[in-house]
């Protein structure tokens, strides 16, 4: 029997637009409407929809960084990680390749400083990068090595799924090819779940399973 990763039940969310004045909140619209779908173990499961639909904010309500939304969001794992759109400003410029991609074993309190050095070495050679990386900054890396960082720091934790918000559509076609590969190939590996968010029904046709589509905050499909 297909196990669950992740179920989304009829949720709503809302956002507040900014107002003048001291502690205003301004006007509180709905974002969301009555979204529901469930991911499967395994599954790459895209979800497409014009900017401005609302498919970033579900993907902030379904890591927890959205308070204000009604519904309900059941993880059938531990939380799962996010796969940011543009690599040249998800990565800290100030902090290397081995600083990156160590820091959620440090929040988390992994092992000693020669155990995560392993791990991190270990989660950077899966994703196609050597140990003579770890010390570089983002500025001297491409744009497909920053994302392949950043996709080996969304794994170091070792989650069933993850959150992938246009992974690739700030990359050139080549490159944009190859980090795709490298998605299909860890889903393999690892026995990962996708949500893979975009706007470019090329791209996911290419690699989903099965494709959401999103309009003004609902559902369509």
């Amino acid at each position: 029997m297909d196990k669950l990763v992740l179920e989304v039940r009829k949720v709503n969310a809302f956002y507040h637009d900014r107002a003048k004045g001291f502690l205003a909140r301004g006007k509180r619209r709905q974002i969301l409407f009555d979204v529901s779908f469930d991911l499967m173990e395994g599954e790459i499961l895209g979800l497409v929809g014009e900017s401005g639909c609302g498919k970033s904010t579900l993907s902030r309500v379904i890591l927890g960084l959205e308070a204000d939304y009604t519904g309900e969001i059941i993880h059938h794992s531990e939380r799962p990680q996010m796969v940011f759109q543009d690599p040249y400003t998800a990565l800290n410029p100030r902090m290397t390749v081995g600083q990156t991609v160590e820091e959620p074993l440090l929040l988390a309190g992994v092992g000693d400083r020669t155990e995560r050095r392993r791990l991190v070495v270990e989660i950077l050679e899966r994703v196609g990068l050597l140990e003579r990386h770890l010390g570089l900054y983002p500025k001297e890396l491409s744009g497909g090595m920053r994302q392949r960082v950043s996709i080996a720091a969304a794994l170091i934790l070792k989650p069933r799924l993850l959150i992938a918000d246009e992974p690739v559509s700030a990359l050139d076609v080549t490159v944009q090819a190859q980090v795709l590969d490298l998605l299909w190939e860890l889903r393999q590996e690892m026995g990962l779940s996708y949500l893979f968010i975009s706007h470019d029904m090329a791209v996911v046709e290419e690699i989903c399973d099965r494709v959401l589509v999103m309009e003004a905050g609902r559902l369509i499909n």
